[in-house]
């Protein structure tokens, strides 16, 4: 890339996304693209792809020049449409940052990987199938037959990012352009993808361009780090060379924020951190740090006993269910006032179904749930309608959670006007308006739509809505996992300082491991279901007795570059939630090795 501008149209005149950019990616060679929401990673990959013109942008200035798989090059801004699309998929693949908007909904899995095979390789539709199933073995999906001809809905987030990785590989491309690829998955999940991409570029030279803003994954994976702010490159070097010496102040700031897995060893609370803000081009650190010391245990305010939620996913031909899905088994745990307990676990583990029943979005098998003593599966309907009122859900996906005709200033007001919290029109928008200062955004931020924001600022939208009817207990559903890690520090900073005014208890759902010991009283470790160990923060981290909490500790991508990466450790089999009915599993039993630390055998 040479000088590469882009702009776009908007009603309020022309808007510069990229700002003569420059950059090589070499064959074999990774190059990782760091920077905020809004600094211009994603255009450019979009402008690479020959994209931008379908999203109302254009290159301005500069070339994109590619050395096609003949040996040709190709300068991409002058390229014609047919020959974009000979390349595209062929020479140049893309994962997507978002899964479920890039696939089709109206075709199963196995369709769309097939149809690039069958496209570029030339393949019949039974050898392109083939291929495909080899394709989803490879990025270790479970039921690789039978989930080729499932359709994307039938998948969660992760399986489909998977789908996604797997049809970018579909034609061995000689770019690789991978856009926050492992977002959206847990770090098992997460370190197998990285494998494969390293694979990939082992036996095939493919260069990759990596767009996140995981420092982990950047340490693990990059030879080579542009480092973006305001579409522009403020800094570009070595791996090594940008992690050890950072020359810019924004390079600085943004590598002071990563939460680093190991920081709060030998402490028993979790502590809000000072954070690193930029003014100007100098970086100062703000606000208080302290220890959040505001559990209390003597009586709990939700009580899980043996919760059970199953799915029917397959019927014979008289309808009656053949195979159920065992999303939770037998889950068992407490949650006392002003606590944070986190749910981890890999991706199809159960997290989200148990936050979606205590939520009444789903129905249960079986179990009982007492919150504040209540059991809120035999309330009467005003019950229930108070219980959703102190149970409130900031879900992982803040755009999709918003309806993008209304005003965040309506989204926020409703749950105040559903359950008659405020009279009146003024004391209602007076609300709101403190809502949105207490969330870190202003008061004439009400008048603006969902996609006016970035999506740090849409998931404050979120969590202002969560507090507007005044809750006690917030089900965070990786709530941070998609923003980049300024704003994730922000925004933990917010939910502890939330708890800490208000009382507020949270149950954590996420994969990070790294904000799970930052802001966590206790850890739930989930697999297929069930609960592995349970216990407080510092005995999981510090000493975990289960064999899979090891595992998942040992996956998580550390920002220190050329450490050793222990692969062995994900490895293996994945086992499958789905199983005939009749055939349940074995419940775990939990042993307590310690006070309040349980493990199962």
């Amino acid at each position: 890339m040479r000088g590469v501008t882009v702009d776009f149209s908007t009603d309020a005149g022309s808007v510069r996304a990229v700002d003569g950019l420059d950059f090589d990616v070499r064959p074999g060679q990774t190059l990782a693209i760091v920077g905020e929401s809004g600094s211009g990673k994603s255009v450019t990959s979009l402008a690479i792809m020959g994209l931008t013109r379908y999203t109302g942008g254009r290159v301005s200035a500069g070339s994109i020049v590619l050395r096609d798989k003949a040996g040709h090059t190709v300068d991409l801004t002058q390229a014609s449409e047919d020959q974009m699309r000979a390349l595209r998929g062929n020479d140049i693949a893309m994962i997507f940052q978002e899964p479920m908007t890039s696939l089709n909904p109206v075709y199963t899995v196995g369709d769309q990987i097939q149809e690039a095979i069958i496209l570029h390789q030339r393949l019949t539709p039974a050898a392109a199938r083939k291929a495909a199933r080899a394709l989803l073995e490879k990025v270790r999906l479970p039921d690789a037959e039978q989930m080729l001809d499932r359709f994307p809905h039938q998948l969660s987030g992760g399986m489909r990012q998977r789908v996604m990785i797997a049809m970018a590989l579909s034609c061995q491309p000689r770019l690789l352009i991978a856009d926050e690829p492992t977002t959206a998955l847990d770090v098992t999940i997460q370190a197998q993808i990285l494998n494969i991409i390293r694979e990939l570029q082992r036996d095939l030279g493919t260069a990759v361009l990596f767009i996140t803003h995981d420092m982990g994954v950047v340490a693990e994976m990059a030879d080579e780090v542009v480092v973006m702010l305001r579409g522009k490159k403020v800094e570009q070097g070595a791996v090594a060379q940008i992690f050890d010496a950072p020359r810019h102040a924004y390079t600085q700031a943004l590598l002071a924020a990563v939460p680093r897995l190991g920081s709060m060893t030998g402490t028993d609370l979790p502590r809000r951190t000072r954070q690193v803000v930029l003014d100007g081009d100098t970086p100062h650190e703000a606000g208080a740090a302290y220890e959040q010391d505001t559990a209390d245990y003597r009586q709990p305010l939700l009580s899980v006993r043996g919760l059970t939620t199953r799915f029917d996913v397959r019927r014979n031909f008289l309808g009656r269910a053949t195979h159920r899905v065992h999303a939770v088994e037998g889950v068992s745990f407490d949650l006392y006032p002003g606590e944070t307990l986190a749910l981890v676990g890999e991706s199809g583990s159960g997290k989200s179904t148990i936050g979606k029943t205590l939520q009444q979005l789903v129905s249960p098998t079986a179990g009982e749930v007492r919150f504040d003593g209540r059991d809120i599966f035999s309330m009467d309907r005003a019950g229930s309608q108070r219980l959703r009122r102190e149970i409130q859900y900031i879900f992982q996906d803040p755009y999709a959670s918003l309806d993008p005709r209304k005003t965040v200033g309506f989204s926020i007001a409703e749950p105040i006007v559903t359950h008659g919290l405020l009279e009146g029109q003024a004391a209602i928008q007076q609300r709101v308006a403190e809502l949105l200062e207490q969330v870190g955004l202003s008061a004439e931020h009400a008048r603006r739509y969902p996609h006016e924001f970035s999506g740090g600022q849409r998931q404050r939208v979120c969590i202002a809505r969560a507090l507007a009817s005044k809750p006690r207990l917030i089900i965070a559903d990786e709530s941070v996992s998609a923003l980049d890690v300024s704003i994730q520090a922000q925004i933990l900073n917010l939910l502890m300082d939330l708890q800490r005014a208000h009382g507020l208890s949270y149950l954590f759902i996420t994969h990070d491991m790294a904000v799970v010991e930052q802001v966590s009283h206790r850890v739930a470790v989930m697999y297929l279901g069930q609960i592995v160990e349970l216990g407080s923060r510092r005995r999981i981290f510090e000493s975990p007795r289960h064999p899979y909490t090891r595992k998942l500790l040992a996956a998580v991508p550390v920002a220190e570059p050329g450490r050793h990466i222990d692969t062995s450790l994900v490895s293996g089999e994945i086992p499958s939630p789905v199983r005939r009915v009749g055939d349940e599993p074995a419940l775990l039993m939990l042993d307590e090795v310690e006070p309040g630390h349980l493990v199962a055998r």
